[in-house]
């Protein structure tokens, strides 16, 4: 096999409680690649399409997370790839992790699969360290495993998969306007209280607890972010209203997808899911913001080829 066409999908990072450490992959939203291989060394981006990113392969997270795939495998040749952005960059649903993971995951698999999945989620975070200035594996490590991914560790990275129950479904809205990962970093303490750290290794235990017990409510109870979301939110026009509709319609909780402005709402089944959809996008056409919604079901698969 010389060519390969895979769709990445989108991510919710940090899931409220899990700032660094939690993720999930989404279903209904992504990206797609094309990479095959050629002879000459090295890796070209022939083709970048729906997003103004650069295709300099020194400048553009693919490049720079294939490469570093590039120099571990000994490969005498190297790769093209061509990137059809679905998700735009800037939005908090993982835009860069979709791209440096399908990009690793299609070379792996065009070279054999040499690496597993943790030298890839390392491989991918390179190109994250690019978009952001920090090598973070929440977004990346559900795109690579599926499902809900837990770091929990980055020294030595330990990455564990978490399952999800079978009517959980996520409702995503993404204001139009742009909130740079390296921008929301920025404003973030480097400190907590005590206090603080209690509440939320709580709401962490209680969230992973839930999931692996299917206890909707527990679910819910769980997504409180006293550390990050009481920040990143002022970044955000219209949040704590969105929230608010949200639980109001049936969410179980709902937070910041990643770094925003995306806001993200889990809930039991589809049809809640839409009417929570429904209520956030009203928020914004009253105050007149331009917005996509999602609604999606959890990708348990990750990247796959199409």
């Amino acid at each position: 096999m010389n060519e390969i066409r895979v769709f990445c999908p989108a991510t919710i990072a940090n899931i409220s409680c899990g700032f660094d450490v939690l993720g999930v992959a989404l279903d209904s939203v992504g990206d797609e690649m094309v990479v095959r291989k050629i002879p000459e060394k090295g890796i070209r981006i022939t083709k970048l399409e729906g997003q103004d990113l650069p295709k300099e392969t020194e400048r553009n997270v693919a490049g720079v997370a294939g490469l570093t795939l590039l120099e571990a495998s000994g490969y005498d040749g190297g790769f093209e790839i061509e990137i059809y952005k679905k998700i735009k960059a800037g939005s908090g649903i993982g835009s860069s992790a979709a791209s440096s993971s399908g990009a690793v995951w299609a070379m792996n698999e065009l070279l054999g699969r040499p690496f597993s999945k943790i030298d890839l989620v390392r491989f991918a975070m390179e190109g994250e360290r690019l978009a952001s200035a920090v090598a973070h594996a929440d977004n990346v490590a559900p795109a690579l495993y599926g499902g809900f991914t837990l770091v929990r560790s980055y020294d030595p990275l330990d990455v564990v998969s978490i399952p999800n129950p079978p009517e959980l479904y996520a409702t995503v809205i993404h204001p139009q306007i742009e909130v740079k990962t390296s921008d929301s970093r920025s404003v973030l303490r480097t400190k907590i209280t005590l206090a603080q750290g209690i509440k939320q290794w709580g709401n962490v235990g209680g969230l992973i607890a839930g999931l692996f017990t299917n206890d909707y409510d527990l679910i819910g109870r769980s997504l409180e972010d006293h550390i990050v979301e009481p920040i990143r939110s002022i970044l955000i026009p219209g949040f704590d209203n969105v929230k608010s509709e949200a639980l109001n319609a049936g969410a179980l909780g709902c937070g910041i997808s990643g770094s925003g402005p995306s806001i993200f709402a889990f809930c039991k089944g589809e049809t809640i899911a839409k009417k929570v959809s429904e209520s956030m996008k009203e928020v914004y056409q009253d105050i007149g913001i331009d917005h996509d919604v999602h609604v999606s079901k959890i990708n348990t698969n990750g990247v796959r080829a199409i």
